[in-house]
């Protein structure tokens, strides 16, 4: 019993009045909840398949997308060529999706939620899948060859 009171010391003096000071400090869960929402890019799998038709396509936006930090996976053809360029997302990552959207150029109802419907077989380990269509192979394989000059 005498070491149990030398190593829990049963007078409050010892503390000298910082006893206080922790329960000001659980007054703060409800920050990290608002941090939760944005995913750092490199934390973020992206593939990037083609269906344009037109070759290298998938490759040239992945380099594009690799400017902006995000994890890419290796780029894959769809299983069906599509018309126009699309960017689905699983639960969760639409926030990112809008931006790799909108930094392809690409309207905002090119986005969409990921369903097996998408012309790719499999999207492994990825969060978001860039299909891209004629739309977006013409626009990335012309700035490949500018890619010096574009901002």
């Amino acid at each position: 019993a005498l070491m149990l009171g030398e190593i829990h010391p049963t007078t409050t003096k010892t503390a000298s009045g910082s006893a206080p000071a922790p329960t000001t400090s659980t007054t703060r869960p409800t920050h990290p909840t608002t941090t939760i929402t944005t995913i750092a890019p490199n934390r973020v799998p992206v593939l990037v398949a083609n269906a344009s038709g037109v070759a290298g396509a998938a490759a040239a936006v992945s380099t594009q997308l690799q400017a902006g930090g995000w994890d890419l996976l290796p780029p894959v053809n769809a299983s069906a060529d599509v018309p126009t360029s699309h960017v689905y997302y699983v639960a969760g990552f639409q926030k990112e999706a809008d931006t790799i959207a909108s930094s392809l150029h690409l309207s905002a109802s090119a986005v969409a939620p990921y369903t097996t419907a998408a012309p790719i077989s499999s999207i492994g380990t990825a969060d978001v899948v860039v299909v891209v269509g004629p739309d977006l192979a013409v626009k990335s394989s012309a700035s490949t060859t500018t890619s010096s000059t574009v901002s």
